[in-house]
């Protein structure tokens, strides 16, 4: 197994890198048969990193500890669910896996990309990128070192990841989102090497963009929902630095995506565009170095070993090379057009290109102070949630108000009418909502302002979708319902930001309400003792013992209003870890959940931990309606009849 896993790695690097060096020649050189050779080894390449990725499988499933990883990171009580994910549970498999996913976006973009001259450089920088993961897995960091006298039985896998299924789930979604964001980047970099700075490279690789976005997205959701159900604490966001290595991408993304409409519209924010891709992809390496150089302390990272400063070279390299690149075709990079107004749809855009670049920066500041003050003291320090929320709530205030008047901005320059007319009667109606929250106890500034800039981003949509209708009604006679079908079909771009927009109020709502609003108590229970706990009427029944080959279970049988709930502790055996898993009544308007902390030898007394989060659950629930609306934009628009006599094709881009 390790002969032919470290053969299979080793191929197709060789491939990679004779790709890469077919790729660069034939966008010199304009030879197509050059390209299609490139465009051929892509799938070469693919299908030996899909062979390693395959015999590292077959032996986590056969529990061959011969192979090193297997002997580290897996058992063979474990459930068949947990073998297959511990490829991705420990560091040199979530290497494997990072190269194989990449292979396939390359191997995927040789197949479908445009042909014109941004392609071969366009695969010559990811089969570069490439190349980089391929050799980390045939050297520092190979799954496939075989143990001279192999164990009975592995170590087993990290307890975490054998608590929830939502493991076999988050971490694919994360690294699609991470690794999806390196084709805009070598578009990018295609687009500096050949001077072709203008539109086409954004046109295409918006849907690359978006489809990265929605993964990365998910992702993060996921991972939070993972947190709340696994940790036993209640929250789902703690500024771990690795939870932070993975937003940082996600702001430069998205500012990308919105930013992107000036320069197909109005021929701006060049420099923008490709700064901003640019950062999100470095920061994704980042991030990576982050999580496998041990040099931050988080349940996500991985243990310290090699593979850290390879990365960290990699990272330096490849930002130098970027900024050389860069600093060769500034002359290239320049708008045509210039802001005409800051009261203009173009002054919103750069103003959350701003905003979400200052958001980045800060989460990345806050994320590194610690690493250099030890560097250069050698003192211990952090930085928590007080100061990320002092810095993040303001910035998150002010995208959500600048989220509502951007879409009301008129192209070049609104007038002050125009404005007064698209936000006075939304405006209003938004502080009445906030009042009514006032009324209702909502008495957090940051509260009533959410409250405050969510309704009025949701009027400002409804007013603005309304005038559409009423303007398509007059046009063709149709009734509403066909008005707005019509209008989604013709405009999947503008009414799945829409949508994803209000994704995105819903989970402010449920952030703000659930981080200010939370309450924890903790009680002790004797069998058949009541007591009312926040509203709740809890009895605690009798403690419950269950072995399993890979854990031993213990949980306290409660009465939660009548209904049966388990929170239970996990002992994995082969870790020696606990591991809770909380019991939660999922409500619309909030979560109750309880934690099992601790009972005495004969369970005759536990101890619990309750806590309550006013909407938690609106930040799953909007995440997917964030994901359903980015998902609208990746459609193409329909042939529409724009008037009673005439049918006009609308173009999706």
């Amino acid at each position: 197994m390790s002969w032919l896993g470290e053969s299979a790695v080793l191929i197709a690097l060789i491939f990679c890198v004779f790709g890469a060096v077919t790729a660069w020649r034939a966008g010199q050189t304009l030879d197509a048969r050059l390209e299609l050779v490139a465009r051929r080894t892509a799938g070469i390449t693919w299908l030996f990193s899909s062979l390693g990725m395959a015999v590292l499988w077959v032996a986590l499933l056969q529990n061959d500890t011969s192979v090193r990883y297997v002997a580290n990171h897996s058992v063979s009580t474990s459930p068949l669910w947990v073998k297959i994910v511990s490829l991705w549970g420990a560091l040199e498999g979530s290497i494997l896996l990072w190269a194989w996913i990449l292979a396939g976006f390359v191997a995927l973009l040789a197949w479908v990309a445009k042909p014109d001259i941004l392609r071969p450089y366009a695969l010559a920088v990811m089969f570069f990128v490439l190349a980089f993961f391929l050799g980390v897995n045939a050297s520092v960091g190979s799954p496939f070192i075989e143990v001279p006298i192999p164990p009975p039985d592995g170590r087993g896998p990290n307890a975490l990841l054998q608590n929830h299924w939502m493991m076999a789930v988050h971490p694919m979604l994360m690294y699609i989102g991470v690794v999806g964001l390196s084709v805009p980047f070598a578009y990018a970099m295609a687009a500096l090497l050949t001077g072709q700075v203008g539109e086409t490279w954004l046109q295409q690789t918006r849907r690359w963009t978006v489809t990265a976005w929605i993964f990365l997205s998910a992702a993060i959701i996921s991972g939070g929902w993972w947190s709340y159900e696994v940790l036993g604490w209640g929250g789902y966001w703690a500024w771990d630095p690795v939870e932070n290595a993975s937003i940082i991408p996600w702001f430069f993304a998205t500012a990308f995506l919105h930013s992107l409409q000036i320069q197909e519209r109005r021929r701006m924010l060049v420099g923008w565009n490709l700064g901003l891709i640019v950062a999100a992809f470095t920061s994704t390496l980042l991030g990576t170095f982050l999580t496998r150089s041990g040099i931050v302390q988080s349940v996500h990272a991985f243990a310290a070993g090699a593979i850290g400063p390879v990365f960290f070279g990699f990272l330096v390299v490849t930002i130098v090379l970027v900024l050389g690149i860069a600093y060769q075709k500034l002359h290239l990079i320049r708008d045509e057009h210039q802001l005409d107004s800051p009261a203009s749809r173009e002054g919103a855009f750069l103003m959350g290109n701003l905003l979400f670049s200052s958001f980045a920066a800060t989460v990345l500041i806050g994320t590194l102070f610690p690493v250099f003050v030890e560097a250069f003291t050698g003192a211990k320090s952090s930085v928590g949630a007080p100061f990320f929320n002092a810095v993040g709530v303001p910035l998150g205030l002010a995208i959500l108000a600048l989220q509502a008047i951007g879409p009301a901005l008129s192209w070049r320059r609104a007038t002050g009418d125009s404005l007064r007319q698209s936000l006075t009667v939304p405006a209003i109606l938004a502080v009445i909502m906030a009042v009514v929250g006032f009324v209702l106890g909502a008495r957090e500034w940051s509260v009533v302002l959410t409250v405050l800039f969510a309704f009025f981003n949701i009027f400002v949509m409804v007013r603005l979708t309304d005038k559409a209708i009423l303007a398509r009604q007059k046009a063709v006679g149709q009734s509403w319902l066909a008005a707005i079908g019509d209008l989604v079909n013709a405009f999947p771009r503008r009414y799945g930001a829409y949508i994803a927009h209000f994704g995105v109020l819903v989970v402010s709502l449920g952030i703000a309400f659930s981080g200010a609003y939370k309450s924890e108590q903790e009680l002790s229970f004797k069998i058949g003792q009541s007591h009312m706990v926040q509203g709740h009427e809890i009895t605690y029944l009798r403690l419950v013992g269950e072995e399993k080959p890979e854990r031993i279970v213990q949980a306290a049988e409660i009465l939660l209003d009548g209904e049966s709930f388990f929170p239970a502790q996990n002992q994995y055996k082969t870790q020696q870890m606990n591991v809770a898993t909380p019991a939660v009544q999922y409500n619309f308007l909030g979560d109750f959940y309880v934690i099992f902390l601790e009972s005495d030898a004969k369970g005759t007394q536990v101890s619990l931990k309750f806590i309550n989060s006013p909407l938690v659950s609106w930040i799953w629930f909007g995440g997917l309606i964030i994901i359903i609306g980015a998902g609208l934009t990746l459609i193409p628009a329909v042939q529409i009849q724009s008037s009673r006599n005439k049918t006009e094709f609308v173009a999706a881009d």
